[in-house]
């Protein structure tokens, strides 16, 4: 109990509560990152996610550079998740259902480097993580192909302009070439 300050009356505390579960971060590219951001926004157990590049070679990365494809970035999306309520495997398993893991930078309409299927790894245990999901969706014959999927260290992160933050939620009648198969792996 205290004393407010305005009234002078006792009044009941205010509880601080900490904030106590600890995130993780998937960094993952498969094409437009409008379409992923929408898709992995909804799914069970994702806390925040956000648009960005990374993966380049150059020290800058803007929308108007990475999409000629000259910087080597890749249209990418950061899942924050609560692993208390899913896991990297799954958020991974939800990925390779999202997209065409076996096209060599291209998903749809969109063709170039910038559009490439990729894991950004950060940490060992998520690359082995990675590998072990990539073997299992092969294995299940669930694609044609095999995957193509690059599985590369995380290095840098530069998060993409306003405008292309929860894209889908504010046009959505936007661009899209994600939607979710009906496979199992």
């Amino acid at each position: 109990m205290g004393v407010s300050q305005a009234t002078g009356k006792t009044v009941a505390a205010k509880k601080e509560t900490a904030m106590t579960t600890k995130t993780e971060i998937a960094t993952l590219a498969g094409g437009c990152f409008w379409g992923v951001e929408e898709l992995f926004r909804k799914e069970p157990g994702v806390v925040h996610t956000e648009v960005g590049y990374t993966g380049g070679t150059t020290d800058n990365a803007i929308y108007n550079l990475v999409k000629t494809g000259v910087t080597g970035h890749a249209e990418s999306i950061q899942v924050e998740f609560d692993p208390s309520k899913t896991s990297f495997e799954k958020i991974l398993l939800f990925f390779f259902k999202m997209h065409d893991p076996t096209t060599v930078n291209r998903q749809g309409n969109d063709i170039g480097t910038q559009y490439r299927s990729a894991i950004f790894y950060h940490s060992e245990e998520q690359k082995k993580t990675a590998e072990q999901v990539i073997a299992r969706v092969d294995k299940s014959g669930a694609w044609k192909k095999p995957v193509v999927t690059e599985v590369v260290p995380f290095k840098k992160w530069w998060k993409a302009e306003d405008f292309h933050q929860d894209y889908l939620q504010k046009n959505p009648d936007g661009y899209t070439c994600h939607f979710v198969r009906k496979v199992d792996f």
